[in-house]
């Protein structure tokens, strides 16, 4: 079974997305952690050297989409300004539990 059908809504999808901005030393990270499991996805996020933030996620198109309606209104009181500079459908990961903070 092909887990990165994007047109099934429960089909499982992983997107690895790099971020550009005000992404780093304003708690995006932990943000993007607390949202993804909150919502059930899994991946990872970490800052690069060059300023930039790049993550993996895993979940459904649902859980995807959800994930980042909140990361945008998470930042209404402190509106950060960031895109997404790069954005890519990869393979999944089979078995991975969490979404977690990579150094």
């Amino acid at each position: 079974m092909d887990h990165r059908t994007p047109f099934a809504s429960n089909a499982l999808r992983r997107l690895a997305v790099r971020f550009e901005g005000e992404v780093q030393g304003v708690g995006f990270r932990w943000t993007s952690k607390r949202l993804a499991n909150d919502i059930g996805l899994t991946g990872w996020v970490r800052n690069e050297w060059d300023g930039s933030v790049s993550m993996e996620l895993q979940g459904t198109n649902d859980q995807i989409a959800t994930f980042f309606g909140r990361l945008n209104g998470a930042w209404g009181r402190y509106p950060i300004e960031f895109v997404i500079a790069e954005k890519e459908d990869i393979d999944i990961v089979e078995h991975e539990a969490a979404f977690g903070v990579r150094f």
